[in-house]
């Protein structure tokens, strides 16, 4: 499936979408989100000015009332050197002099809020509630003096064109609205590169292409999401090897046995001699036990290549630990010599292991060692770097140095000379190794002191995640 998906990758190349839709993907996130951003700075900026606007009104009528109180003192001793009835001519020459409108009204006419018209009754001055306009009531008579508005964006004076507070608000807010376009543009752009660049991934991974990588993000907040998109695609891409070289090895493995069980029957069926049946009989039991030991094998080094489980950690006295695992095999080593030798480790020492799993390194390690041991198989340990580093050490025919590293990969058998029953299914090794991995350690092979193979088990004395 691999290969396939290789090919098929080499020969469509990573899926590009059509330029168009890349544009309106792009103008899309961009406009959606300075829309959401502009909105909500729009928003933020108009309660703002509510608020700000509501908490200066006081100050600002006070401001107001103090400047315009010499300028209405002055129109209204002008007036007062008139008859009342010369008013309204002298109001008009006076509003010809001013920016801002003058004129005089009746106090019945105006309706003031309450605060606004009992400080006009009081003689000061009143604003009306835009703060625009100012009433004072002329001294001893039922006639007030309007001045205003007095804001020049109120004074037909002054309206030539857009009013000048209409005219800064739209630059300032086209000024921001192009200076967030901008922002907002540097931003959402390398964000949907990013994104892009993970949906294609997505999408080749999908179509079963499992070499496809994400590329290095230029967004951040998208790395670690990258690194796992790229650690999810290597560990399918191994599962996937791992599957097919498990079947194809599987398939090569069970015709030898099936096939001896098929000639047996056929050899059975024309054979009347009872000895010879029961020869074929023992013959058959034999294949049939090896087809059930290479699937027990196969079916463990499965489970330890999927994805590593959880380790449960518990720091056990090594020495003793090691002792039991020598003790528990020992039945199967026959005539062999099989000792243990604790000298070098440091008393009570405690080092931490999964309970569940490093018994099957253990295990496999002195089977091994048992199918190629002449007399003597020595299991020692010792303190090294921070690592506890086990030995299983025989004095059998020893490892070529060339072989000594793909003696761990599954199926592997280096003496293809021996019958099955010696030389097993070339997975121990390989089961030893995942477990290793799994204690983020590593198991190696090298010469023996006793003249054979040392196999050496090598993992931290405590990583920091013991869970009891």
């Amino acid at each position: 499936m691999t290969g396939n998906s290789g090919k098929l990758f080499s020969i469509l190349g990573p899926y590009t979408p059509a330029p168009w839709r890349e544009r309106y993907s792009l103008s899309r996130l961009f406009f959606n989100f300075y829309l959401l951003v502009m909105g909500s700075f729009v928003a933020i900026a108009i309660f703002a000015d509510f608020v700000i606007s509501t908490a200066v009104k006081g100050i600002t009528d006070d401001y107001t009332s103090r400047f315009m109180q010499g300028t209405i003192v002055l129109i209204e001793d002008e007036l007062f050197r008139k008859p009342r009835s010369k008013w309204p001519q002298a109001i008009e020459a006076l509003d010809q002099k001013f920016a801002y409108k003058l004129e005089i009204v009746d106090r019945w006419t105006l309706r003031l809020p309450p605060k606004q018209a009992e400080k006009l009754d009081n003689g000061e001055l009143a604003i009306d509630a835009q703060g625009d306009v100012i009433y004072h009531r002329l001294k001893q008579t039922p006639q007030v003096l309007v001045v205003g508005p007095i804001s020049p964006d109120h004074n037909p004076e002054y309206h030539r064109g857009l009013p000048l507070d209409l005219r800064i608000s739209l630059l300032t807010w086209s000024l921001i609205g192009v200076c967030l376009a901008i922002v907002v543009w540097l931003w959402v752009h390398p964000v949907w590169r990013d994104l892009e660049a993970m949906r294609q991934t997505a999408r080749a991974l999908g179509e079963g292409l499992f070499e496809a990588r994400a590329p290095t993000m230029r967004s951040s907040a998208f790395g670690p999401l990258a690194e796992t998109l790229n650690g999810m695609a290597e560990r399918i891409q191994r599962l996937i090897a791992t599957q097919k070289e498990l079947s194809s090895a599987i398939s090569h493995e069970l015709r030898t046995p099936i096939a001896r069980i098929r000639f047996a029957l056929e050899m059975l069926a024309e054979s009347d001699a009872p000895a010879e049946r029961e020869r074929l009989w023992r013959l058959m039991e034999g294949d049939l036990e090896e087809l059930d030991g290479l699937i027990d094998a196969s079916l463990t080094y499965a489970r330890f290549g999927r994805e590593q489980p959880d380790l449960q950690l518990t720091a056990v006295d090594i020495a003793l630990w090691l002792e039991e695992q020598v003790e528990a095999t020992r039945l199967l080593a026959r005539e062999l010599d099989v000792e243990f030798d604790a000298a070098a480790l440091p008393p009570m020492l405690y080092v931490e292991l999964d309970r569940r799993t490093m018994p099957h390194a253990i295990t496999n390690l002195l089977r091994n060692a048992m199918k190629y041991a002449k007399a003597r198989i020595l299991v020692s340990a010792e303190v090294k770097e921070d690592s506890i580093r086990v030995h299983v050490d025989d004095d059998g025919i020893g490892i070529p140095d060339e072989e000594r590293e793909r003696i761990f990969s599954p199926f592997t058998r280096l003496d293809r000379s021996r019958d099955r029953a010696t030389g097993g299914y070339g997975l121990g090794l390989a089961i030893v190794q995942l477990v290793l991995e799994q204690h983020h350690g590593a198991a190696s092979a090298g010469e023996s002191p006793l003249g054979g193979a040392r196999f050496t088990l090598a993992w931290p004395l405590s990583q920091n995640v013991t869970e009891s």
